[in-house]
């Protein structure tokens, strides 16, 4: 893997200046949206079983496209396994648009309040992409912030959510979409391999297709109505992701049984 990244870096250098000249122009042209408002929050069931998930991560889980995190992943997701399994769900957000790994773990989770959790979500792996992470590199954060999230919260599951798709991002010219969703593709194997084996770790390492998503909305017209801004989820999107994550969690016996009992 690590030399795949090696020759694959070496192949495009020469296209750099191209998407450097490339990268300015979009973000000239993709308007600064702010991250989402209810970094905490609870689902409103008519139950008194109640569960806590903390999100963390880069912008996805910053709710960048949205106003409030309720019509967000992290609100979405909730809904979706409070509906499941009649229990309510409360959820708080530690996350920062923009940030990599190594920057949220030396920034964000130091800020986590320690109480008790029963879940944690983790979505990265577009800011490392934008970086053109070294896979071994990221494999070394990746298992720092681990150990940092244990260390504040204890041994409770950690799921890691899918790799956005940065190949398919709208705003991003086809040569960008190309050289960024191979480090995204080299990225993804990377992380299913660190965490293989790993005891309550998990990682949806299926690549988004984003023509599925307009499969199961027939709602929506088009790939644009997908994006808040040709790079960041627009609601629904937040919310037909949050349902296909509900449905991997839910696949996994001991993270249902934590959630249900």
């Amino acid at each position: 893997m690590l030399l795949s990244y090696i020759f694959y870096i070496v192949l495009i250098i020469p296209l750099f200046p191209f998407l450097s000249f490339e990268g300015l122009k979009v973000q000239k042209k993709v308007k600064k949206l702010p991250e989402a408002e209810g970094k905490s929050g609870i689902t409103e069931l008519s139950t008194d079983k109640q569960k806590s998930i903390l999100f963390i991560g880069e912008s996805a889980m910053a709710g960048v496209g949205i106003s409030n995190h309720k019509n967000g992943f992290a609100g979405s997701l909730s809904k979706e396994l409070a509906d499941i399994l009649k229990v309510n769900i409360k959820w708080n957000v530690y996350a920062k648009r923009g940030y990599t790994v190594k920057e949220l773990t030396r920034e964000i989770i130091s800020e986590i309040k320690p109480e008790k959790y029963d879940l944690v979500i983790i979505g990265i792996g577009a800011n490392d992409t934008f970086a053109l992470r070294n896979p071994l590199k990221w494999e070394v954060h990746i298992f720092k912030m681990i150990d940092l999230i244990r260390f504040r919260i204890g041994n409770v599951p950690i799921a890691f959510i899918n790799i956005p798709p940065v190949n398919e991002f709208p705003a991003f010219s086809k040569l960008m979409r190309f050289t960024l969703g191979r480090i995204s593709s080299i990225l993804r194997i990377a992380l299913a391999r660190c965490i293989k084996n790993k005891p309550h770790i998990y990682f949806n390492s299926q690549e988004i297709k984003i023509s599925n998503w307009l499969k199961k909305n027939k709602k929506v017209k088009n790939m644009d109505e997908l994006f808040s801004d040709g790079v960041h989820p627009s609601k629904i999107t937040y919310q037909l992701w949050a349902k296909d994550f509900s449905e991997y969690l839910l696949s996994k016996r001991d993270i249902k049984i934590i959630l249900s009992n």
